[in-house]
């Protein structure tokens, strides 16, 4: 069962969040970017003991995230921010990123990929690949680059994963998916249509239409639950089981292990959408953040050592 803070803090996503316009776009993006945005009057504040360094490199633009006390020195991981494709930012997922950073040890780099409507697919997707070109140019050992994402970001992680490998190019060590949303078709059946703290189905159906500016979601750039998952490196998916992309989970997770990945699986009772943002307010967040933590160090721990 969740915890009270856990089940208080649905009750208050659900109050906050759940209104979203119906049959407009622009109305749409301006409310996800207000509600998903970094509050102006309470600014995270990540701490002194950590380093923000802000990038921007051609068309890569993001943060580089430092931690005191580097247990991988030589290791990145690479973390895509959710919103639907339309709205969020480095800044925004740094309550995760941060502490991420300090739980495993590592540096986090964290980009600023381009948005829609402003920007509608493939530009995410291509500047997530590109993120992680760039990562490897500067010269990181593949071995010792972990890539995460929470929702959309989930999705990139994993299309930035097939990408890669059908170029024929370097895997990282494991991926991390938080609540991935990797089926924007809208065609397959939903467990959770009504109790999901966030979303109704034609909400998300509305993020979709905006980002793929009549793109087809059969792409599996776009939906990367329809690619082959043959040779991904490790994953570990974490979803509520209350939420409206529970059964993108559960299927990423099913299409995986069929196809030979090692994958696991938790699922997570009653929390809201991509909790673990809400880091020491509910114990859920932390138990959670600790987990990731624990599979990437261990991930590699393992690369490092089978390449040295």
């Amino acid at each position: 069962m969740p915890t009270i803070r856990g089940r208080i803090a649905h009750v208050i996503v659900r109050i906050i969040v759940k209104h979203w316009p119906k049959n407009d776009p622009a109305a749409t993006v301006r409310r996800a970017r207000k509600v998903f945005g970094e509050p102006k009057l309470v600014r995270f504040k990540p701490g002194p003991d950590l380093r923000i360094e802000q990038i921007e490199e051609g068309s890569i633009r993001g943060e580089w995230i430092t931690p005191p006390n580097l247990r991988f020195p030589d290791a990145t991981l690479l973390y895509f921010h959710g919103g639907g494709y339309v709205s969020c930012s480095a800044r925004t997922h740094r309550p995760i990123t941060t502490e991420l950073a300090r739980r495993i040890g590592c540096r986090v780099f964290a980009p600023d990929y381009r948005l829609a409507p402003e920007h509608p697919f493939p530009a995410a997707a291509e500047d997530a690949v590109a993120a992680a070109e760039w990562l490897m140019s500067k010269g990181i050992n593949k071995a010792q680059i972990a890539l995460a994402g929470d929702s959309a970001g989930g999705g990139l992680t994993i299309a930035t994963l097939v990408s890669l490998r059908d170029c024929g190019l370097p895997l990282p060590a494991c991926a991390a998916c938080l609540s991935p949303w990797v089926d924007l078709t809208g065609e397959l059946s939903i467990t959770n249509p009504t109790s999901c703290a966030m979303f109704f189905p034609a909400d998300g159906l509305a993020f979709a239409k905006i980002y793929l500016n009549g793109a087809s979601a059969k792409s599996v750039e776009a939906s990367p639950l329809l690619a082959d998952l043959k040779g991904l490196p490790p994953l570990l998916i974490q979803v509520a089981d209350r939420e409206l992309l529970f059964d993108d989970s559960i299927r990423l997770s099913q299409k995986a292990k069929a196809a030979g990945v090692e994958t696991r699986l938790h699922i997570y009772p009653g929390m809201p959408h991509v909790w673990q943002i809400l880091g020491k307010m509910v114990p859920e967040a932390g138990t959670a953040l600790d987990e990731i933590a624990e599979f990437v160090s261990e991930k590699l721990s393992h690369s490092r050592n089978l390449y040295r």
